[in-house]
């Protein structure tokens, strides 16, 4: 059995990060874990399972989006509040216990409850409609909140105290409350309720925590997943997705077994945690997301012994772009990692190629999604611009308020520079289809759009080789940014350049295939299973 442990916390706490259906989205719920489990599931490569250990009421959603509801999990906190139920239960605010004379006031985001004219309740629902959450008012300040789970029932209720949380209870299905967790860390065990649920080869079993008060919610999870460890056999794998969140539980917790971590773009600084080195050099492997981490952690002088291979998280398909039926040439260059001194350069001697080339827009690519940050992106381009000699206008928001059709061409300036704000994966799908190249000048280009890009055949500028960009096939290299406007030149003014690119990134996608992954991932359980710690030949990778 191959056990998935993923990382899928809000921030550095120990839940979810479930979100009111009218809050913007941060940042993406994609990850290596995700990915992962697909590519098991969809190929039914080994036995496999999830094992959790987050606060999660709306698992199942999550799981729904992620084309993953299948698959089988444990939940610590499902064992924790003797959880039986599998199934999502609907539940309507109405069938709930309310005072009489409650009145519902409709607003388009949420429903206000009001009693004798003042505020009651507030009803916050989910992405799929359901009641997720509903805060209880007293004089005006918020008193308590509600949390529910996806399968019907309350599963947490927080307590205020003259507006601040002073604890959360942990609940049974029944509203039996089984922790209390307070503001300052302590959990404390209902004496009443002390026993928690693992099922064992012989059925439901009940065992009784060992203390009635815990320093932190950790070591509550820790006691709780160690016990149901007890169920699992020695030959069972453990797939760990490095995060600092969990990193120190689970080393005591797994010390012996047979682990692999998944080390993934910037979830995990080593600078930030030493300690996360030492815990990563037990594992019997480390699976990196690409070769510039796989670089980065050869070099680590406290994993020089653990056996480190790339196996990208995500597969490359041949699924053709758009942007040859588009009037214009979009030009898309990332900036979440760029150094002011590069996007300076680039920002100028991209408006030195606009300037030739009409038909060129560059799309400015952010996965930040907050409020705002479209201006303070355009402002940033827009004084580059001016510093340099070109229209500041250039970069703006378009004007909805103006009929432009209706203004001399010759007095309109044209909006050269476009934000691209794209958090989820469905969304980064949609930017890069119009996209006729890719400029990233990162020192870590992103891998997402990079294999993107080979899916796509769309050429890449980037400053140095990666596996996904061969100089001369499928893009080239530029780390002289006064030549960026010969190299876009290069793409976009001559079309038997851009189809030769497109043909070798073709090419080159089909050593990253969903069977190339497949074989990637046997090698390494074989390796593991048969309890080898050479490194890996050559030809399983």
């Amino acid at each position: 059995m191959l056990y998935f442990i993923p990382a899928w916390y809000l921030k550095n706490e120990w839940k979810e990060d479930e979100q009111i259906w009218y809050s913007r989205r941060m940042k993406t719920e994609t990850d290596d874990t995700v990915k992962q489990i697909q590519l098991f599931h969809r190929n039914a490569i080994c036995d496999h399972k999830i094992l959790l250990l987050s606060y999660a009421p709306n698992l199942r959603h999550f799981l729904h989006r992620q084309s993953a509801f299948r698959v089988p999990y444990w939940s610590v906190f499902d064992a924790i509040q003797e959880v039986r139920r599998k199934k999502q239960t609907m539940l309507s605010f109405h069938n709930l216990k309310w005072p009489k004379n409650i009145e519902f006031l409709y607003t388009p985001f949420s429903i206000i409850a009001l009693l004798n004219h003042e505020r009651y309740a507030k009803i916050e629902f989910g992405e799929y409609g359901n009641p997720i959450q509903i805060d209880l008012y007293r004089n005006g300040q918020i008193s308590r909140k509600n949390i529910y789970d996806d399968r019907g029932f309350v599963s947490c209720t927080s307590v205020y105290e003259n507006g601040n949380k002073a604890y959360d209870q942990y609940l049974t299905e029944k509203g039996v409350w089984k922790l209390c967790h307070f503001a300052d860390g302590h959990v404390v065990v209902n004496p009443r309720s002390s026993q928690y649920l693992i099922s064992t080869p012989k059925g439901e079993g009940q065992f009784s925590f060992l203390k009635g008060t815990y320093r932190s919610m950790e070591e509550v999870i820790e006691e709780v997943f160690t016990t149901a460890l007890q169920t699992t056999q020695d030959a069972d794998i453990f797939c760990v997705a490095a995060h600092g969140q969990h990193l120190p539980l689970l080393d005591r917790a797994l010390a012996g077994r047979k682990t692999v971590f998944s080390f993934f773009e910037h979830r995990l600084s080593l600078d930030s945690h030493r300690e996360a080195a030492e815990i990563l050099s037990r594992g019997r492997y480390i699976v990196t997301d690409s070769e510039e981490n796989l670089e980065f952690l050869s070099k680590q002088r406290e994993l020089e012994r653990v056996v480190k291979v790339n196996i990208p998280p995500y597969d490359a398909r041949a699924d053709r772009g758009i942007s040859q039926q588009l009037n214009v040439q979009k030009i898309l260059l990332p900036l979440d990692h760029l150094r002011m001194e590069t996007l300076e350069a680039a920002v100028k001697n991209m408006a030195g190629y606009l300037e030739k080339n009409k038909d060129a827009r560059v799309h400015l690519f952010t996965r930040n999604a907050a409020l705002g940050q479209e201006d303070v992106v355009l402002n940033r381009v827009s004084a580059i611009l001016e510093r340099n000699g070109y229209p500041s206008q250039w970069a703006r928001k378009k004007n909805k308020n103006t009929a432009e059709a209706v203004l001399d061409e010759e007095d309109q300036i044209p909006i050269l520079f476009v934000v691209e704000q794209c958090v989820g994966e469905l969304e980064v799908n949609k930017c890069m289809r119009e996209q006729r190249v890719l400029v990233d000048l990162a020192d870590r280009p992103d891998l997402f759009l990079q294999i993107c890009c080979v899916s796509m055949g769309i050429p890449q500028i980037l400053k140095s080789t990666t596996e996904y960009m061969k100089p001369g096939k499928n893009g080239r290299i530029n780390s002289d940014f006064s030549r960026l406007g010969e190299d876009l030149a290069y793409y976009l003014e001559s079309l038997n350049n851009w189809n030769q690119a497109v043909i070798h990134s073709y090419e080159l996608g089909k050593s990253h295939t969903t069977q190339y992954l497949i074989e990637q991932w046997k090698a390494v359980i074989v390796n593991i299973e048969n309890s080898t710690s050479a490194a890996v030949r050559d030809e399983g990778f």
